[in-house]
């Protein structure tokens, strides 16, 4: 589940990224009664699902049938910290999924990825670097870390580090271009081993994010962003 809007007095529309047919928009129906509440509670951004559907290919709107909880979650909407890389995640995805067709791979890397921050107790701070970075090998715009050398400079069109600056202004210096090969040696398990000011995950957080806009057109300015970089002082 990505996104949901008022559609009329008593519909929504919702966006979701599914396993099977990847990103589609729902047409759904919320009466005023006791039950809608439940219905609505389902349809909160990155709430884990498995729906019953009617696809249809040339329809904008599909129709959604019944729903339920696929994983719940104990923490996320609870724990203000996950609640922020929640709401920042969902935004972010919600742009860079769009048009996304179906990749079981993707789908299960995003519900994997959840459901670790939700078990996660301490540790998490670096999860919205590793979540973005290595959510571009599913994207096609993964970075080519071979043949670094230190000094190095990392040019954010071609994705790849190159020993001299490249002739466009879009590049990291040589310092900042090291803190990339650091970014992308961090997973889950081991983040929490690398050590960051609050300055260097902001940083580090605006790159990945400018990489992004280069690389997925029309990706705008997200703005949850300013909530999660007040995170971790």
């Amino acid at each position: 589940m990505l996104h949901a809007i008022k559609y009329g007095e008593s519909r929504l529309i919702v966006d979701m990224f599914t396993r099977c047919h990847g990103r589609l928009s729902f047409v759904v129906s919320i009466p005023k009664s006791a039950k809608a509440k439940g219905k609505r509670q389902l349809l909160q951004p990155l709430t884990l699902l498995e729906i019953e559907m009617d696809v249809r290919p040339r329809q904008q709107l599909q129709k959604l049938g019944d729903m339920r909880l696929a994983r719940p979650y104990t923490t996320l909407p609870f724990e203000p910290d996950k609640v922020a890389i929640t709401l920042f995640t969902a935004e972010f995805l919600y742009y860079a999924l769009r048009g996304e067709q179906q990749n079981a791979l993707l789908f299960d890397y995003i519900a994997n990825s959840l459901t670790w921050l939700d078990m996660q107790p301490a540790g998490y701070a670096n999860f919205h670097l590793v979540f973005l970075m290595r959510l571009t090998r599913f994207l096609g715009f993964y970075p080519n870390l071979e043949h670094y050398s230190d000094g190095d400079y990392f040019d954010l069109r071609e994705s790849t580090f190159c020993s001299a600056a490249p002739l466009h202004r879009d590049f990291l210096m040589p310092d900042e271009a090291r803190k990339i090969q650091l970014m992308m040696r961090m997973d889950y398990a081991t983040m929490h081993l690398y050590r960051m000011t609050h300055h260097e995950r902001n940083r580090l957080l605006e790159v990945a994010l400018s990489y992004y806009r280069l690389h997925l057109a029309g990706f705008p300015e997200l703005k949850s962003v300013g909530v999660l970089q007040e995170l971790y002082h």
